[in-house]
């Protein structure tokens, strides 16, 4: 039997709050606001499963559990990490082995109902309701390296946390994101944008060197770019719209180290700052990935932040100290900080550069791309978001991307829009209504720098309709997708996502 999944996620938690005195500051900010609950668009419902199959019955010969609504460990299979939606399906198959995983879809595809994933529900996007089958792959946590080929192979409910705890000590290090407590699969397949190798290496996506896959014919297969490369194509970018993962395998890189961390000014310097940035970007090597943010930091954070509006600069360069202090020193010099905490760290302290939560929260988020950072965008962006703004927003970011992000990689894949110059993220953790609103205005003001399209891992529930997951895609790759949806999942069983419909 797999290990308690509440247990694990504590202590993928605590050994996150060890890796750096700031880690907790971005946690205490969403704790300050009210953990709010609002419905989401309704996603595409094609094919069989739109009127519902009727009450599920627990299907027998799992090597994990069955549960109904009301079942004791229910309530925490279906506990998502943003806390804006909450799963209510008919059926959750708490997934140990990858034959659960073809159980569930095979029951699924019988009772023509949808059937979902979740590992830890970072990203929500539309309901799964009473009509749905969702597998946790919460116990699905075994990760495996070879060193020597610099590989990693981890299970569908792997967090990086438990890539980092094989990969580090042996000097090896993934192309993962800002946290540590962020689902593997899910977050590698939807692209996989690292503040920390992105630039210097690619998209985690570009990486992938197989993928054992659960299509909705309920068959186990692996999938590589030798035997079935339009599929491989699909799954790198395509997220979860044509099976369900069992396993993946990826490359790791010779990163023990890096000069970085971040640098906290106060919010009356933002457009300094941001000004600053725009011009610096311009001029860094790929070894450099950054970016800098408006945050409002809560009561419960560090003195020199307390209840402040803080402008915030992340850096992660993988070179020498002396190089980093001196790419970083016109940023330095833009205004006086209030904490600077950029210095040479070990690669597992990574996740203090962005302080991300590590406990459950109600985040509403909105992305968009941009295909340059002008002067009046920055104007612009500090208006709508800096100390004078209508609605505060607690975190808006603007991230550098370029370098290999910008390069098409050896292995073609779906990710796309490597065009665009910066993303632009923002998350709310106050009140719904004037949160998504706020944010939506900023998407529309700032529409005049923007490329048009969105980076797919970024996009929530108010980016999960037909019409806006189609622009996360070029528009041939978005219906090279469609044509591939058609042969694998005709019917759309795999619709409870940022769905791509079958052509």
């Amino acid at each position: 039997m797999g290990q308690d999944p509440a247990r694990s996620r504590e202590l993928s938690r605590r050994r996150a709050l060890t890796l750096g005195a700031l880690s907790g500051l971005a946690a205490a900010t969403a704790a300050s606001g009210p953990a709010a609950t609002a419905a989401a668009p309704t996603g595409p419902r094609t094919g069989p499963g739109t009127g519902g199959p009727g009450p599920f019955t627990r299907p027998r010969g799992l090597d994990g559990r069955a549960l109904l609504p009301g079942d004791r460990g229910y309530a925490l299979e279906t506990a998502p990490f943003n806390l804006t939606q909450q799963p209510t399906p008919g059926l959750v198959i708490a997934a140990e082995t990858p034959a659960d995983v073809r159980a569930a879809v095979r029951l699924a595809t019988e009772r023509h109902a949808p059937v979902a994933v979740l590992a830890t529900g970072h990203q929500p996007s539309v309901p799964i309701g009473r009509d749905a089958v969702l597998v946790s792959t919460r116990s699905m946590r075994g990760v495996t390296i070879d060193a020597r080929r610099h590989r990693a192979r981890a299970e569908a409910g792997a967090l990086w946390q438990d890539v980092l705890d094989k990969c580090v000590p042996a000097g090896l290090a993934p192309i993962v994101g800002s946290t540590p407590i962020v689902g593997v699969v899910g977050y590698t397949l939807g692209g996989g944008l690292s503040p920390t190798l992105g630039r210097t290496y690619g998209y985690a996506a570009d990486h992938v060197r197989s993928v054992d896959l659960v299509g909705a014919d309920g068959r186990l297969r692996t999938v590589t770019a030798d035997s079935d490369p339009e599929l491989f194509f699909g799954l790198r970018g395509g997220k979860s719209n044509f099976g369900l993962v069992t396993a993946i395998e990826f490359d790791l890189f010779p990163v023990t180290s890096f000069y970085g961390g971040a640098i906290y000014f106060d919010g009356k310097d933002a457009a300094r700052l941001f000004h600053a940035y725009r011009r610096w970007t311009t001029t860094v090597p790929d070894a450099m990935s950054s970016s800098v943010a408006l945050i409002r930091m809560p009561p419960a954070a560090p003195p020199p932040l307390r209840n402040k509006l803080v402008a915030a600069l992340r850096i992660c360069y993988l070179g020498s100290e002396k190089a980093g202090k001196s790419l970083v020193e016109p940023l330095r010099a833009a205004a006086t900080p209030l904490i600077d905490g950029v210095k040479t760290q070990p690669f597992e302290a990574f996740p203090s550069i962005h302080a991300d939560p590590v406990d459950p929260v109600a985040a509403y988020e909105r992305t968009g791309l941009l295909r340059e950072l002008t002067a009046d965008a920055v104007d612009t962006l500090i208006a709508l978001t800096g100390p004078a703004a209508p609605v505060p927003i607690s975190l808006v970011e603007v991230r550098h991307l370029g370098g290999a992000l910008g390069r098409a990689p050896e292995q073609p894949d779906a990710v796309s829009n490597r065009d665009a110059a910066y993303t632009l993220f923002m998350a709310g953790f106050g009140e719904a209504d004037a949160t998504r609103s706020a944010e939506a205005e900023v998407i529309r003001r700032m529409a005049p720098w923007s490329t048009g399209g969105m980076y797919l891992n970024f996009m929530a529930e108010d980016d999960a309709s037909p019409d806006a997951v189609r622009h996360a895609y070029r528009p041939d790759v978005y219906q090279r997708l469609r044509r591939l949806k058609r042969r694998v999942d005709p019917t759309n069983t795999f619709r409870l996502n940022h769905n791509i419909p079958p052509a």
